[in-house]
């Protein structure tokens, strides 16, 4: 058992005129983590395991957390280039870049731009393609359900799908909100997607690792399977009983997986 590293506290960074909330732990080789759609959570056990083993730089994307959000960012592809920025700002080299379904989805916009900075990349149950036909829903579409209605889709096990949200702290409940916001203004028309993405997946040229839940109900396994027939050599582990967050619900299968593509990387 991998010893457990407490969460530090973020700090606020200004990259390309914006200030950023920033959240790093560990030690070892570097791991950008890009969160959901609901923000990052330090005290999420997964994240504790990730610390243990490397360092985790995880930035609140401008709009979530306590991240600003300047008025010209509105889209992943504008949050695509702001990364890239803070990708240099920070001097990162060598990134394992591990994104979770939104982050999925901004993870890629990167990697089709620019892997100079990247060792490799891993997408878990991802957003962002649109590989049917305009008659075919890929990707339920969350934004057209309150957020106290999104655990039941999210979440595989019923400990996780009945959340409740009257007790959160105040503080908490508006970061919780302001994140859904931002969601709804980076994902909104098209919904979820970029018409462009699965054009380009091909220009993504570093191993690259798809963690899928079984039993996901945002994005199919098979929507998945559709990821890695569009990048060149991607390799897909399918996670069983757990949904759209299996880094929540099977955390240490979720680790193990990510372990075993690095120390094959490592092996070559």
């Amino acid at each position: 058992m991998p010893m457990q590293v407490p969460p530090g506290q973020p700090r606020q960074i200004q990259v390309a005129g914006t200030r950023i909330e920033l959240w790093e732990g560990g030690s070892g080789h570097p791991l950008l983590l890009l969160h959901p759609g609901d923000g990052f959570d330090p005290q999420a056990p997964y994240v504790a395991e990730l610390a243990a083993r490397y360092r985790v730089i995880a930035p609140s994307c401008p709009g979530f957390g306590h991240s600003e959000r300047p008025g010209h960012m509105k889209s992943v592809d504008d949050l695509s280039y702001f990364y890239l920025d803070l990708l240099e700002a920070l001097d990162l080299k060598d990134l394992l870049v591990v994104g979770f379904s939104f982050g999925g989805w901004l993870a890629a916009e990167i990697a089709v731009k620019s892997t100079s900075r990247m060792a490799a990349l891993c997408l878990v149950d991802t957003l962002g393609a649109k590989f049917s036909d305009a008659m075919t829903r890929d990707i339920t579409d969350l934004l057209s359900w309150p957020l106290y209605q999104h655990p039941k889709w999210i979440y595989h096990h019923e400990k996780f799908r009945n959340r409740s949200y009257k007790d959160l702290p105040d503080e908490a409940a508006t970061v919780l909100a302001r994140n859904h916001e931002s969601f709804g203004l980076f994902g909104w028309s098209p919904t979820l997607h970029s018409r462009h993405m699965h054009h380009r997946l091909h220009r993504i040229k570093v191993p690259t690792q798809l963690i899928w839940g079984a039993q996901d109900r945002v994005v199919s396994v098979d929507y998945g399977l559709r990821w890695q027939q569009a990048i060149p050599d991607a390799r897909m582990d399918v996670i069983e009983n757990a949904g759209h967050y299996p880094q929540i619900e099977q955390p240490g299968r979720f680790v193990g997986v990510l372990e075993q593509f690095v120390n094959n990387i490592a092996g070559r």
